[in-house]
């Protein structure tokens, strides 16, 4: 028998992959992202193409169906409720949850998650921006663009930072950079927000979103 757990993991890869890049992921990309084999990770998309979850033919990339999308989005609710809930009553850092939500996503009982997201006040995005999945599965995401490919001088609030890479997480919060600062591009490294002009770590220009 599959574990649960695996497939859930397995297909919020898959749907995170695309939230804020159109191409969709190949098999060896899925591997790389979740640490493991490719042979493993083939073998477990054919298993997954056989419980009508993913899309996948030899030579082409990984697609969810309908009903991978809808396992997919349960699962980025409970994981992003959960960081917010960490970040917010418990203290955590931003750059501390996401090890934590990856074990309790699972094992939170769904009554249980809908106080959470009751006494969070029903919160639209986590706290490194991405888009809170609402319970009957719809998503409010901001138009956005990279920082790598935003435009010398144009003006927006910094609505996503990837949470991939916690040492940048860090990196940010020692520049003054956060989710919601209202920034100037200088170049993709540098940015002036209020008032100063910040030169971030080089990985930023591929890690934070802008507002169109």
């Amino acid at each position: 028998m599959r574990s649960q757990t695996v497939i859930e993991d397995y297909v919020k890869v898959i749907y995170s992959h695309t939230e804020w890049q159109p191409e969709p992921i190949t098999p060896s990309a899925l591997a790389a992202r979740l640490g493991l084999a490719p042979s493993t990770v083939t073998e477990m998309v054919k298993k997954l193409v056989a419980d009508g979850l993913v899309e996948h033919r030899l030579y082409s990339a990984v697609r969810l169906s309908a009903r991978g999308e809808a396992l997919a989005l349960r699962m980025l609710r409970r994981h992003r409720l959960i960081e917010t809930w960490l970040v917010r009553q418990y203290g955590y850092g931003w750059d501390e949850v996401h090890d934590e939500a990856e074990v309790l996503e699972h094992s939170l009982s769904d009554r249980l998650l809908d106080a959470i997201d009751r006494q969070l006040g029903c919160p639209e995005r986590d706290p490194h921006g991405d888009a809170i999945p609402r319970a009957d599965g719809t998503v409010v995401r901001p138009d956005a663009v990279l920082l790598s490919e935003a435009p010398t001088g144009h003006r927006g609030q910094v609505v996503r930072i990837s949470d991939r890479d916690p040492s940048l997480l860090r990196s940010l919060e020692e520049c003054g950079l956060a989710v919601d600062a209202s920034v100037e591009v200088v170049d993709a490294t540098t940015v002036r927000s209020g008032g100063m002009e910040l030169v971030l770590p080089q990985a930023a220009a591929s890690a934070i979103w802008l507002s169109a």
